[in-house]
């Protein structure tokens, strides 16, 4: 049992990795370079972005650190010895949250975004990008937070699991 909790925490921890770093890499290279876009081609760039993250590579770290940090948690109940339950239990509900912001923020603003269609018909891009950019790179930041301190708490998780 020992070896799967361990494995979980892993399995856990990898993917809660790559998501965190998804954002971070967003907000820190993504959005600034495209903050210098024109707003025709901000607004074909990010529907293109919409349409190309949908894949199986991304949806393994993301829908994959939600459920590989839930089957940590469980793995660790009872809590009695299990120190790395508190933690992680921590990872979960922040990695929740990123899910909840994702689904509740960014997603409608996608799907707004692709519903402005072909971008060289849009009459006006700027409006488009107004009613994108600002509030998505806000809540794309609070993603970012969100999912590097479930990252750091299921590190810490690994530590105190690893001293039984």
């Amino acid at each position: 049992m020992e070896l799967a909790r361990t494995l979980a925490l892993v399995a856990a921890t990898v993917t809660c990795g790559l998501s965190a770093g998804l954002f971070y890499a967003y907000s820190c290279s993504v959005m600034p370079a495209l903050a210098g876009a024109g707003d025709r081609t901000f607004v074909e760039v990010m529907q293109r972005i919409n349409v190309a993250i949908l894949n199986g590579w991304f949806f393994l770290g993301f829908v994959g650190a939600l459920l590989t940090t839930a089957v940590a948690v469980a793995l660790h109940l009872p809590a009695e010895g299990h120190r790395a339950l508190g933690p992680s239990a921590a990872a979960l509900v922040l990695y929740g949250a990123v899910i909840g912001v994702t689904r509740a923020v960014n997603i409608p603003l996608n799907d707004a975004l692709a519903a402005a269609g072909e971008p060289s018909l849009i009459a006006d891009p700027a409006a488009v990008r107004a009613r994108f950019e600002a509030r998505w790179v806000r809540f794309n930041l609070l993603r970012t937070l969100l999912s590097t301190g479930a990252l750091a708490c299921l590190v810490w998780a690994l530590v105190l699991n690893g001293r039984g």
